[in-house]
């Protein structure tokens, strides 16, 4: 069974940085989709980064809320998920989930109905 679980949330002061992972437990498939969800108060949860790969290369895609402000990458054991946010704002603030399943994906970040697997989530507050 596949687990995500997710670190790295906190408090921040607006302009500063975080940097969350997502550790993937389980997962026996070389093709993948693995994507960071943004859900603020009260809004739906919105795709901000996606990376898929077959086993070879690494195919990543920003949304634009986060493009020139974000660093999405993963470790050589492909186990670890890390999104590093730059400039922070009250806009960043909310809770930041991952999520992935197994086929790939290109066309931006795909909806959260496509994915099967999440995490529980990783508060992030930004404080101006």
């Amino acid at each position: 069974q596949v687990q995500l679980v997710e670190f790295g949330g906190g408090s921040v002061q607006a302009g500063g940085s975080l940097r969350l992972s997502c550790v993937a437990s389980g997962v026996t498939s070389s093709t993948i989709c693995m994507a960071w969800f943004h859900q603020a108060p009260a809004k739906a949860r919105e795709g901000v980064a996606r990376i898929t790969s077959d086993g070879g290369a690494k195919y990543i895609q920003y949304a634009d809320s986060l493009k020139d402000r974000a660093t999405l990458s993963m470790n050589d054991a492909r186990n670890t998920l890390y999104l590093e946010i730059n400039s922070l704002n009250s806009g960043d603030s909310g809770m930041y989930y991952c999520a992935a399943n197994w086929q790939l994906c290109f066309n931006g970040v795909p909806s959260a109905a496509s994915f099967e697997t999440w995490g529980r989530g990783t508060q992030v507050s930004v404080s101006s």
